[in-house]
């Protein structure tokens, strides 16, 4: 439930002159539209560069700290399509922490010169801005910058006390989520979880940083070059680094061992869309998650821990890729198929039985 806070005069002064701007139905030329940012996004060479994010403070499990943990207080603006996003909805489904976080999931189009818009009417699983009746993201942030003229990005980290934008980056809000927030998990059991034990760090950032640049983003790389040699160079990276996580997943059930950590869930939303949309909308096609036995079968095992099937929304997947990317869809047709079957037997847990 949204918390009651008395609004600043400042804040109440800024609401009226906003809308009396009535910037909910009207583009804003200063934001970029995802066409405009993707082709801008490129270098002179036609990769792909991603910018980094822009808002990046930090909620504390401290009283005394800028941003406080607080249940009630913070909202998270997602959508279903983003493997980024999705990133943050994991955790907040793996933490037991829906009750003490509220959140409002975007339409999965982005078209018509805008940012993500809130269109609650239109498709099932789309939310209304709840915490500030907005029609579009880029209005949350505008709240915070006027003149922003960035990539308006989910996930966003929002505190509804001080109507700021907290962070809108998904490898730092994940890390509040698993430890910042423990005080109001539902039950001790999501209390325990810590996909980012201390023993397990090193190993964690490595993967990390080998499938960030590889996969996560390399998929992105794939998909959005714009020449030739860019292309052919993320792909080369991409299925070389496949082929190392398919060795490493022959021999550990888990990234790091035979404990589940973030490593996992930041590889696992990337598998997830995979067949999907990478293998045809970004033409990552030399092989498919199907054709990795043990990658495959490990996407499966975290598709069917408790909550995450939620997570994967595949109406959300294919239509927003396939329908927003125009510069690579132009007609906007979305593919029809693959079949996948998430809830089949995956073994993994007989395979590594001690």
């Amino acid at each position: 439930m949204p918390i009651d806070v008395e609004l600043s005069a400042e804040v109440k002064n800024f609401e009226l002159k906003e809308n009396a701007k009535d910037s909910s139905t009207e583009p804003n030329p200063a934001c970029e539209t995802a066409k405009e940012h993707f082709l801008k996004a490129n270098n002179a060479k036609g990769e792909f560069v991603r910018v980094a994010s822009t808002f990046r403070n930090f909620v504390r499990a401290d009283p005394a700290a800028e941003f406080p943990a607080e249940a009630g207080r913070y909202h998270l603006y997602i959508s279903l399509a983003c493997p980024w996003a999705c990133r943050t909805y994991f955790y907040l489904k793996a933490k037991g922490l829906d009750n003490a976080i509220s959140k409002s999931v975007v339409h999965w189009k982005i078209g018509g010169g805008e940012s993500w818009a809130f269109k609650p009417e239109a498709e099932k699983r789309c939310d209304a801005d709840t915490v500030n009746g907005k029609s579009f993201l880029r209005d949350i942030y505008l709240m915070q910058d006027p003149e922003f003229n960035g990539r308006i990005t989910v996930p966003v980290l929002f505190d509804k006390k001080t109507r700021r934008i907290v962070n809108n980056d998904s490898s730092e809000i994940i890390r509040m989520l698993n430890s910042e927030f423990n005080a109001f998990c539902e039950t001790e059991e999501h209390r325990k979880v810590d996909f980012y034990p201390e023993d397990l760090r090193a190993s964690i950032d490595e993967w990390n940083e080998l499938v960030y640049h590889n996969v996560n983003n390399g998929v992105y790389k794939a998909g959005f070059a714009t020449s030739q040699e860019a292309y052919e160079a993320a792909v080369e990276k991409l299925f070389e680094n496949l082929d190392k996580l398919e060795q490493q997943l022959s021999k550990t059930r888990y990234l790091t061992g035979s404990r589940f950590t973030e490593a996992d869930v930041r590889l696992f939303v990337t598998l997830a869309r995979f067949d999907l949309v990478y293998v045809g909308h970004f033409k990552c096609n030399k092989r498919r998650i199907m054709d990795y036995p043990n990658l495959w079968a490990y996407t499966r095992e975290i598709h069917q821990m408790p909550g995450i099937e939620e997570t994967v929304d595949r109406f959300h997947i294919e239509h927003h890729y396939q329908e927003s990317h125009l510069q690579i869809n132009p007609y906007g047709i979305v593919a029809d198929g693959p079949e996948l079957d998430f809830k089949a037997a995956h073994g993994r847990d007989t395979q590594f039985a001690t």
